[in-house]
């Protein structure tokens, strides 16, 4: 009998084992098209995200390549209704039309990725910290912001079910699996 009600519970589960369930507060900023895009445009939406600035000269170009490799893997599984979203971490600099000519280079398909500014340091690094556990930090000398390489999957629910790294050894296949069992 025990059995049966473990069988049916794991047969009706849309989330990732030993998911986080971080949830992620109501957000309102500008996208690459000068749009407002916040956590309503999600609602309902699976979605991925990242934290990225256009005069990154280390980590951000291969994880917007890397993000790009994951959109277009998720495209050719037919996954629909997944969206990407990059925060920037340095919003002085990377305008909408910064974050559009950087999305261009990686070949980010902008109908379901949005790249965001709009909002002062202090508070893309409050946020980043408070919701998804990463650090963004503007050095006092030099342009290059520190911040974490994670991609983090985000659930219909607005919460954090997983992060993955978004350098290197990035887990494609466990990506887009999880993806697909959130859907």
């Amino acid at each position: 009998m025990a059995t049966a009600v473990l069988v049916l519970s794991a047969c009706g589960d849309k989330d990732i084992k030993g998911a986080k369930n971080w949830p992620v507060e109501d957000f309102n900023y500008t996208n690459q098209d000068k749009k407002a895009f916040g956590l309503k445009d999600l609602e309902g939406k699976v979605w991925m995200a990242d934290f990225i600035f256009t005069n990154c000269d280390t980590v951000c170009p291969p994880m917007t390549a890397n993000m790009a490799e994951i959109q277009e893997m998720a495209a050719e599984e037919g996954i629909k209704n997944i969206e990407f979203v990059s925060f920037s971490v340095d919003p002085e600099t990377d305008t909408p039309e910064a974050l559009k000519e950087y999305a261009e280079k990686f070949d980010a398909d902008l109908k379901n990725w949005n790249f965001l500014t709009g909002f002062e340091q202090e508070e893309i690094e409050e946020f980043a910290v408070k919701y998804f556990k990463t650090p963004v930090v503007m050095p006092k000398e030099g342009d290059q912001v520190i911040h974490g390489t994670s991609f983090f999957l985000v659930g219909k629910d607005g919460k954090i079910k997983t992060f993955y790294s978004g350098v290197s050894n990035v887990p494609y296949d466990d990506i887009i699996k999880d993806i697909k069992t959130l859907q």
